[in-house]
């Protein structure tokens, strides 16, 4: 089973970006999918996360109104639609798969797959 996201890059703050995550090797029926960061010197972080039938979504409170998760099961896509970007949300962000109860849908532990990460740098 393989994700691979893609998607990052050099933004300005208060632009935009989509990340894309491709999933693989494998059936994802009824896995969770969810995205996360790491920043520099920082624990990997929650970021999103949406069920296998598309809700309910959960979103880290950072980034709650400014982020979107979404995906597509018959193409085995998960997106991440980023708006309003700031410094704060430069960091490797990475896509995973599990098949967490909803206790535990913002854990690192609850998400079996991993994909290899995407950057995204905020810059001026």
């Amino acid at each position: 089973v393989l994700l691979q996201a893609s998607g990052g890059g050099l933004v300005q703050p208060g632009g935009s970006l989509r990340l894309s995550c491709a999933a693989s090797g494998g059936t994802f029926s009824g896995y969770a999918m969810a995205w996360f960061r790491q920043a520099p010197g920082k624990e990997r972080e929650f970021v999103a996360t949406i069920r296998w039938s598309g809700g309910p979504t959960y979103y880290a409170d950072s980034v709650k109104g400014r982020f979107t998760i979404s995906r597509d099961n018959a193409k085995n896509m998960v997106y991440l639609q980023m708006i309003s970007l700031n410094i704060e949300d430069m960091a490797v962000y990475y896509c995973a798969a599990g098949r967490p109860i909803t206790s535990t849908m913002r854990l690192r532990e609850a998400y079996n797959y991993w994909g290899q990460g995407t950057l995204v740098t905020v810059s001026s």
